[in-house]
């Protein structure tokens, strides 16, 4: 009877209403770790009721239990709950209404309260995992989005205090031109030699920027910084987050990238190229990696990886890619192409030279059709002759686009030198569904264009 009480969905439904509500989460310091300092020392006396548990304190108090400190339990009021039980199972005035109750307790004690405790556990776990991944998202789109600093001569230093300050310089696209090692805390004397070292490096390449890591050493780094630039008037400096460069600098791309280079002097040529492009220097770090979230270790890989290559691919989709300066790693998150596909367009680019039109890229190895179809409209062409290829208009809009000018009075020369401002004014004037019927597509897309 116990069993079959176990078993009714009525049961389960109604206990599962009422734990989600009333029952509490009680954590205490394992057996043997009570007098133990550890991160999870406020949980050693803790009870918060499930209704006001945050995500956080839930994937904290897991991991504590999975590494042995705490004890965790939820606990309900067991005579509210057999009421519950009793109500789905009893007829009124039944003549085994004794045997049954006893039933009911049985079943509670021994089935069901173990199995809703797991079964609610597991629901506030798996709540929390998509808050944590929800997190990581939002928090990755604003720092891959960050604004470029392009056409300049960058410096980059990662900070240090045994190892020294590590130096790259970069030219405007990100080549590396020179490194070197400073060690500016060691003392005044070498602090006086490591900005010699970088005013000459500064006159030799004509740097005007400089990207200083925010890791260990890092104030240090920039009071020396600061006193360089008193020395060079018209250069400028930035603190850049390192997280995940060092992560980066040991991995097999950076390994490929530069082989020529110690795994130390990787970070200070990445350091350098987050503040010349964010975006394209980001895309080749493990997104776990780059530091905006919690509990990154927690939370299901496969899920994490989806949510945040997500995220990569919606914002290098969103400003586009130029064709002629991009890495395969940034090329493989726009959509349509692969890892396979963007290794082939950089080696056809280096093999024949830059771009110069939208058109060529279809001669790309293992380029079909429909993978074109999909990237196009993603894909920068600066050095081509039509303007359009440098825009994110699709080229099976082209020819909607040059009507949609021809209809405002503009030409594509007023697009190359951006006197198109007013462009979506002179449309709402002319009417969009006007217009759109002109030119011969959806309102959408003419939007779009």
């Amino acid at each position: 009877m116990a069993e079959t009480v176990s078993d009714d969905a009525a049961v389960r439904k109604a206990l599962r209403s009422l734990m989600q509500r009333q029952s509490v989460l009680r954590t205490q310091a394992a057996k043997g770790k009570e007098e133990e300092t550890s991160v999870y020392q406020l949980y050693y006396a803790f009870r918060q009721p499930v209704p006001r548990l945050q995500g956080h304190q839930i994937l904290a108090v897991n991991r504590g239990e999975r590494e042995g400190f705490l004890k965790v339990t939820l606990e309900m009021d067991r005579d509210q709950a057999l009421i519950c039980v009793r109500r789905c199972v009893l007829v009124p005035g039944g003549g085994a209404a004794a045997f049954l109750r006893a039933a009911c307790e049985d079943a509670y004690d021994r089935l069901i309260a173990p199995s809703m405790e797991r079964e609610l556990r597991a629901a506030l776990t798996e709540q929390a995992n998509e808050g944590a991944i929800r997190n990581f998202a939002l928090n990755l789109r604003p720092l891959l989005m960050q604004p470029p600093v392009r056409g300049h001569v960058t410096m980059g230093l990662d900070p240090g205090y045994s190892h020294g300050c590590k130096v790259a310089v970069v030219d405007p696209t990100g080549k590396v031109l020179d490194t070197a090692v400073v060690y500016p805390t060691f003392s005044k004397a070498k602090r006086a030699e490591a900005i010699e070292t970088l005013r000459r490096l500064m006159d030799r390449y004509e740097v005007t920027h400089i990207a200083l890591g925010n890791g260990t050493a890092s104030r240090e780094t920039e009071a020396m910084v600061c006193e360089l630039l008193r020395q060079k008037h018209g250069a400028a400096y930035m603190i850049v987050s390192e997280a995940g460069a060092s992560v980066y600098s040991a991995s097999p791309l950076a390994a490929e990238e530069f082989p020529q280079y110690d795994v130390n002097l990787r970070s200070a040529v990445s350091i350098a190229r987050r503040l010349q492009d964010p975006l394209a220097e980001l895309v080749k770090i493990d997104p776990k990696a780059i530091g905006v979230g919690q509990y990154q270790h927690d939370v299901p890989e496969k899920q994490l990886d989806e949510a945040l290559s997500g995220v990569v691919e919606d914002c290098v989709n969103a400003v586009g890619v130029d064709i002629n300066t991009a890495s395969p790693s940034l090329l493989q998150r726009v959509s349509g192409l692969n890892a396979t596909t963007a290794k082939n367009v950089v080696a056809y680019r280096e093999e024949n030279g830059a771009f110069t039109s939208r058109a060529q890229i279809k001669k790309v190895p293992k380029l079909g059709p429909k993978a074109f179809q999909q990237c196009a409209g993603f894909l920068r062409v600066p050095e081509s002759k039509s303007v359009l290829d440098n825009t994110a208009v699709h080229p099976e809009s082209y020819e909607a686009a040059k009507a949609l000018l021809a209809l405002s009075g503009y030409t594509l020369a007023d697009v190359k030198e951006g006197r198109i401002s007013d462009l979506p004014e002179r449309i709402k004037s002319y009417g969009e569904g006007k217009a759109a019927a002109e030119i011969g597509v959806g309102v959408p897309t003419l939007r779009d264009i």
